[in-house]
């Protein structure tokens, strides 16, 4: 194949998931990009219900129309206490994968400039005017890159920035009698057996007779799925749960670390999603933070006038915030002290303000309001881990 035949598109995105699907739709959406080529390039049809995202929001937002069900309260619990917490003014929402997934491409279809293959990615090659897109079938060229396929080496290679996973197995169940509260979720649960590990459980109620019950783990190794599996089997069994139907199962693996992605963007090349460090790092939480940074990209291009595209850099894109310090001073007791998460997240939830905190971890808070949510943990533990991170 000669030069002549490769396709050139002014923006291709490897990988679509989350992150690459809310860029473009925000691409469209803004109006300022319909005189540009864009290709979508992955390996799977995005078909099935593959995964759950859920966010709290106090208003409305672009995604409503797909929200699958809300929550306007949420139980947190220990070995030691339950609380209710009133999220008003946050309602939690969740949305279903293939419910995002149909939204998304039924509307990018609309669009003739918007290309969508079925092509797994094999190369990338930045030059100096371009970049070059190798798949199992084809080539293609373009003037800007965002690649969202995460490469688990670069951030496991090293040792500075510690990596834990936020991983987890999940059961959508159909209980024979009534039981679960729909009006309420279990944000975290903590009464499960620790064994050394930050472990909890998360239950997504959607009726009286079914829920996702999901085993969850802020840990550096994962489990045998056996072992996940056994645990919801416990815990079903301690809501005096015997008779149930598992409808669904979903399992997942998170990345949790503070590794600086960003540096791996050059001039033509953006690395967004997990593959650029957009996933909340302290807690996994994937949904609203790529929504934000999905905004901020589309008016970092937008902002860009189209005779000056050429001096556009993406290594330019990234700011580091006071936020990514703290998810780092986190990361770093839970990788020495895997055990201390209960004590961390218990201290922060019993008597701390539920809005407060969801806004401190939306990274919304003032300076002021976070010390209100961090002066509720316990202190030695971030003394100790911030006397490592300055003098290592």
């Amino acid at each position: 194949m000669n030069s002549s035949q490769i396709q050139h598109f002014n923006y291709i995105f490897t990988g679509t998931g989350l992150s690459a699907l809310m860029t473009v739709y925000k691409m469209v959406l803004s109006g300022k990009f319909s005189n540009k080529s864009i290709l979508l390039l992955d390996q799977d049809l995005k078909k099935t219900n593959d995964r759950t995202w859920c966010f709290w929001a106090k208003e409305e937002t672009l995604w409503n129309s797909i929200i699958f069900k809300k929550w306007n309260s949420a139980l947190f619990a220990n070995e030691c206490f339950n609380r209710d917490l009133d999220l008003n003014p946050y309602q939690y929402n969740q949305i279903r994968g293939l419910d995002f997934y149909n939204f998304v491409f039924e509307s990018l279809s609309k669009h003739s400039n918007i290309t969508f293959l079925n092509e797994k990615v094999t190369d990338i090659n930045e030059l100096e005017t371009h970049v070059f897109v190798g798949t199992e079938v084809s080539r293609y060229t373009c003037d800007y890159l965002f690649n969202s396929i995460y490469t688990k080496a670069f951030a496991l290679s090293q040792a500075k920035y510690p990596v834990l996973q936020q991983h987890f197995v999940g059961w959508f169940v159909k209980t024979k009698i009534e039981i679960f509260n729909p009006e309420q979720a279990t944000f975290m649960d903590f009464s499960v057996e620790q064994r050394g590990n930050t472990r909890f459980m998360y239950v997504l109620p959607i009726s009286k007779t079914e829920a996702l019950v999901e085993y969850t783990l802020f840990s550096e190794n994962l489990l045998s799925k056996e072992e996940y599996e056994n645990e919801i089997q416990i815990y079903l069994k301690k809501l005096d749960i015997d008779q149930y139907e598992i409808i669904e199962k979903e399992q997942g693996s998170i990345p949790m670390t503070s590794y600086p992605f960003w540096k791996k963007n050059t001039k033509r090349v953006l690395n967004i999603g997990t593959a650029g460090g957009w996933t909340k790092a302290s807690t996994g939480y994937t949904f609203r933070n790529s929504d934000k940074k999905a905004e901020e990209l589309v008016q970092f291009l937008s902002a860009t006038s189209p005779e000056a595209s050429g001096q556009l850099k993406m290594s330019s894109f990234h700011k580091k915030s006071r936020f990514w310090f703290y998810d780092l001073l986190l990361l770093n007791i839970l990788h020495r002290h895997n055990e201390l998460g209960s004590v961390i997240f218990s201290s922060m939830f019993k008597k701390g303000n539920p809005a407060l905190i969801f806004k401190f971890l939306d990274e919304e808070t003032s300076l002021l309001e976070d010390l209100k949510v961090i002066l509720k943990c316990p202190k030695m533990p971030f003394i100790k881990a911030l006397l490592r991170v300055i003098f290592k």
